[in-house]
């Protein structure tokens, strides 16, 4: 390129850059300096204004030399001017709010241009050397825009680090926080309500669109949230000019200067700051936590003063006057509740609703006053109204009262005149309230009263408590509520006399606790309530999971204990399954250890419990057969067991003597037991012992005697038909059966020990005779006619039985005995048995 090419390309581009420059800097200048509420663009717009004068004067032909400096000058200027229109445009253009979200980097901005045309205005100084004046007029814009130092005040810049805090998702929490936001906003944009809401609006319409950030996006939010509930709790106040002959029976709204200006709420601690303006002591402290936090300097919400102390000096007139007028507040709410609550059927429900609000206020914004409510009466007035009017009230007024009352009941002297006048009576039956909330202050006040261990005991006696407490804890549907009735429950379970209760509803813990736990005369009373008590089967069980050691252990403590534990034991043991249980436990050697040693000391009916708690036991066969029965090692089928038992059936109580009998039947009854059981009774005389037992005058002992006999036929059939020849005791059992009195639990064990006895021809003839043979016939033949409808376990072995008979009659070799089978039709009920076999349960 050529220098004349060179020249004249470097002054078009100083032209182009002078007409931009122009037209920048007029639309720059086309809003007055005032226009802007703030400094920067105040300040930036008056120096645009000076540089569009002096870029007017530059701009006459021949001022500036044609030179690559005056060019660079002149573009720099023009860029730096047009970057300042987009900024200026956010000022202009924007809300106010929008301006404070990012003020400082718009002021940031502006002071970069302001540097910036300075460095471009000194490339002309040089240029204008031949022009003095112009060059004192550019030197002093230079110096001036470096010299501006545009800032924002200390107000915006705070009011810009509390937006930024909200765009970072911190949230300002105490409603004093956000109340000194607004505060702080509305001062910097001097706004009052409506113009700071109108500000809010701007402001959604300017986060519009997807540009926006997701900061803003919550500044606008947290702003409207804040602003909307700011706004909404504006209290009504009073006059100052309130007349004297206003109503005395009517509340007076508070003063403004009784509100705290963060909470709007009346003050109850009233401080006053640096400032002299007053806030109540908690709100302003949340305000100063909150400036630290922030690490802005803590300042006074109202003024916006930097505060130089914290410190807080009461305002002891303001308090007085806010107590004084509190005081007679209270007087006329009082007055009017106990007017609303006293007329009963007039009062409609709008104004007992009031009416229990009020109180309601009182108890938990004033809670010294709770005497005025007590001794006012209206305790009494609630509770009387709860059990006259609880249909007409419905759920929700039910609510307001319970709830009424458990504020009330914080107050120790309220709560015992709520015991007093049968609260709590009322807060269980609203345990089965529609409402869940009916429930939730019922369970409040239940849970209040629980505290007193005295009022625990009385608890016990009001009807339903402990089901609709149960029923509630295990209703998971409501976690809440569960809680809260659980938490009832476990303060009832401290008051011992609450114990068999609990345990009543399915709730054994408390019991089984103090059973393994408690002192001893603790656990004899808890033994005692496990023995009296009916159980189901899952109770039985569980019980004797958690508690069977313990009452074990009981056993060989003072009879007392003795007595309570084995009673328990026995109810444990009614519960087949609890067998295996007990005995793992070691129960067997205990009760044995009863039954068979003598203690002066041991209540009489001692061993007539320890027998039937073993009879229950070895009734169920498949573990004790090989678990020890006593201290020495010796199983129950031992030898040494079985004679103690029978020494014992000739010289002990008839209860016992049954449970014995019992005993014997259940280890005879068990296959792994039964050979050896059967040896020792004979080898230990049991026959001779056990047959006087088939006469005995009460009926179990026949049974069980004939039941026991039965099961030893098998084994020691021979012994047993020579002690009964001896005895004359086989026309006996063969009179039993003929005996239309006789019971048919012992006709069929008679049936069967006869079956199983080695009978004699002669025996059958002489002994059994016709008469019998037709007897066993005809029974044989009711017993297959009803055996298809009757499969018991006793028609079984009647059948069984029978049977057995007719097999002796039928192995006779007498001719006078097989004539008579001849006559009789026992080959057909022989032939029916094969068609229709018969089943028995086990």
């Amino acid at each position: 390129m050529t220098p004349t090419t060179a020249s004249a390309a470097t002054a078009v581009a100083a032209d182009t850059a002078m007409e931009t420059l122009a037209l920048k800097l007029a639309e720059i200048c086309s809003h007055a300096a005032e226009d802007y509420p703030w400094d920067p663009p105040r300040r930036f717009t008056v120096l645009a204004q000076r540089l569009q004068l002096l870029v007017a004067q530059l701009s006459h032909p021949g001022v500036l030399p044609s030179s690559p400096a005056v060019s660079t000058a002149l573009r720099g200027i023009a860029g730096d001017v047009s970057a300042a229109v987009s900024t200026l445009s956010s000022y202009c253009s924007r809300s106010r709010i929008y301006v404070l979200i990012h003020c400082l980097p718009l002021c940031s901005s502006l002071r970069s241009l302001c540097s910036s045309l300075t460095s471009s205005l000194a490339l002309l100084d040089a240029p204008l050397s031949c022009q003095p004046d112009l060059q004192k007029r550019a030197s002093d814009l230079a110096r001036d825009f470096i010299l501006s130092d545009l800032r924002v005040t200390e107000t915006e810049e705070r009011v810009y680090s509390a937006l930024q805090r909200e765009g970072e998702a911190r949230e300002s929490g105490q409603k004093a926080v956000q109340s000194g936001i607004i505060m702080d906003l509305a001062r910097a944009l001097g706004a009052g309500p409506e113009a700071l809401a109108d500000q809010i609006k701007l402001l959604r319409s300017d986060l519009t669109g997807p540009s926006i950030s997701p900061a803003e996006r919550r500044i606008l939010v947290s702003l409207e949230k804040i602003f909307g509930s700011w706004s909404a709790t504006e209290p009504c106040v009073a006059d100052r000019s309130i007349d004297v002959d206003f109503d005395e029976n009517a509340t007076i709204p508070p003063f403004k200067n009784f509100l705290c200006p963060l909470a709007k709420v009346v003050m109850k601690d009233p401080v006053v700051l640096e400032s002299l303006q007053t806030y109540e002591r908690t709100e302003i402290k949340h305000w100063f936590d909150w400036c630290l936090e922030d690490g802005r300097d803590p300042t006074c919400p109202v003024t916006g003063q930097v505060l130089q102390s914290l410190e807080l000096k009461p305002n002891i007139g303001l308090a007085g006057a806010i107590e004084e007028w509190v005081n007679r507040n209270i007087e006329v709410q009082i007055k009017s509740a106990v007017q609303c609550l006293g007329q009963e059927t007039s009062s409609s429900l709008e104004s007992v609703e009031r009416a229990l609000d009020n109180v309601y206020r009182i108890s938990e914004e004033h809670p010294t006053s709770r005497y005025r409510v007590r001794n006012a009466g209206i305790i009494g007035l609630v509770v009387k109204m709860l059990k006259e009017q609880s249909k007409m009230l419905g759920s929700e007024l039910r609510t307001k009262a319970l709830m009424v009352m458990d504020s009330m009941a914080k107050d120790h002297e309220s709560k015992l005149m709520m015991l007093e006048e049968g609260l709590s009576r009322l807060a269980i039956r609203s345990l089965n309230g529609s409402s869940e909330k009916e429930r939730e202050y019922a369970l409040n006040l239940l849970l209040q009263f629980s505290h007193d261990r005295g009022y625990c005991a009385k608890l016990a006696s009001e009807k339903g408590a402990f089901v609709l407490l149960s029923s509630l804890a295990e209703n998971l549907q409501y976690p809440r509520l569960s809680n809260m009735a659980e938490e009832v429950l476990k303060n009832m379970e401290k008051e011992e006399d609450n114990v068999q209760h609990l345990a009543v509803v399915g709730r054994f813990q408390p019991l089984l606790n103090r059973l393994c736990e408690g002192s001893e005369d603790v656990r004899i009373n808890m033994a005692n309530i496990v023995g009296n008590m009916k159980l189901t089967n899952s109770d039985k069980e569980h019980v004797a999971r958690q508690g069977g050691r313990a009452l074990i252990a009981m056993l060989s403590s003072k009879p007392e204990g003795r007595a309570s534990s084995l009673q328990a034991l026995y109810n444990l043991s009614t519960l087949d399954d609890n067998s295996t249980i007990l005995v793992d436990f070691g129960l067997l050697p205990a009760l044995n250890n009863i039954l068979f040693m003598t203690r002066p000391d041991d209540q009489p009916d001692l061993k007539d419990l320890a027998a039937s708690t073993i009879s229950n036991i070895v009734s169920n066969t498949g573990h004790w057969e090989l678990s020890f029965a006593d201290d020495q090692g010796h199983l129950m089928q031992s030898e040494s067991v079985i004679h103690s038992l029978l020494q014992l059936l000739t010289n002990s109580s008839s209860k016992c003597q049954i449970a014995i009998l019992k005993i014997l039947c259940g280890i005879a009854s068990s296959p792994q037991a039964l050979e050896l059981a059967a040896a020792h009774i004979g080898s230990g005389n049991g026959i001779a012992i056990i047959l006087p037992f088939l006469e005995h005058p009460e009926s179990e002992q026949r049974i069980n005697a004939f039941k026991l006999a039965n099961l030893l036929s098998r084994n020691l059939g021979l012994a047993l038909a020579d002690e009964l020849r001896t005895s004359n005791k086989l026309l006996l059992l063969k009179e039993k059966l003929l005996d239309p009195q006789c019971l048919s639990g012992e006709k069929s064990e008679i049936t069967c020990i006869l079956a199983n006895l080695p009978i004699t021809d002669d025996e059958v003839k002489t002994i059994l005779g016709a008469e019998f043979l037709r007897w066993a016939v005809d029974t044989l033949k009711q017993q297959l006619s009803s055996s298809l409808s009757n499969k018991s376990k006793r028609a079984g072995h009647m059948l069984e039985g029978l049977i057995g008979l007719l097999v002796h009659y039928a192995r006779s070799s007498d001719q006078s005995i097989r004539s008579l089978i001849q006559e009789m039709p026992l080959y057909e009920n022989f032939h029916r048995l094969t068609e229709h076999p018969f089943t028995m349960e086990s």
